[in-house]
């Protein structure tokens, strides 16, 4: 619906989502998918919403017929630096930078990038935008790769490969076993450790 909208105006229209946003571990990740004018790729939806065998198949297809993606990632010494929200966003601007074709518009999942372009938020944009859902499969994809691959051989201990990187209580309880790693985010597990004292 929102491409058909802007398709009336601009031929070259990106959707920008990221992923990893919550976890305590590694980068967060975002990504810039410009489609083809009139195209529908059956099956896409907010990327939570998939099986990952599913997002597979459709990361596949949407690096196929898109004219253009962009991955940015920002690691965790970053995101405790400048905090989750600016992290997040800046993942979004590199993500954008990286496109091969310059976007006339951009429509984001409920944020702003930071540069000229003209752009849209869209709140739940993972939902009702075509070009957001395939920013957020490949931003997804992307991400899972990375866990189940560099990282978790990085630090198998840690259960990456299966968590994501999340709060889970595996995670948590090997944090406490071994101590986080230099990919751990420092002010997550402060907030985490203020939540823990707050229940006593």
């Amino acid at each position: 619906m929102y491409e058909r909208d802007y398709w009336n105006h601009y031929i070259h229209i990106a959707g920008i989502d990221e992923v990893g946003r919550g976890c305590l571990f590694g980068d967060v990740v975002a990504a810039a998918v410009i489609l083809p004018e009139g195209l529908v790729i059956e099956g896409i939806d907010d990327s939570k919403k998939l099986s990952a065998k599913k997002r597979e198949t459709l990361y596949d297809l949407i690096m196929e017929d898109a004219l253009a993606v962009g991955v940015g990632l920002v690691d965790a010494e970053t995101i405790d630096r400048i905090n989750i929200k600016q992290a997040a966003r800046l993942a979004m601007k590199m993500a954008v930078e990286q496109l091969a074709v310059t976007p006339q518009f951009l429509l984001v999942d409920a944020e702003k990038v930071d540069c000229d372009i003209p752009q849209r938020a869209i709140i739940k944009g993972d939902a009702n935008s075509q070009s957001i859902a395939a920013a957020s499969i490949i931003a997804k994809v992307t991400r899972d790769r990375l866990c189940e691959g560099e990282w978790e051989a990085r630090y198998p201990e840690y259960g990456i490969a299966v968590h994501k990187g999340y709060a889970t209580k595996f995670h948590r309880e090997q944090l406490q076993l071994h101590g986080p790693t230099s990919m751990h985010r420092r002010s997550f597990l402060k907030n985490m450790e203020i939540e823990q004292l707050s229940l006593f």
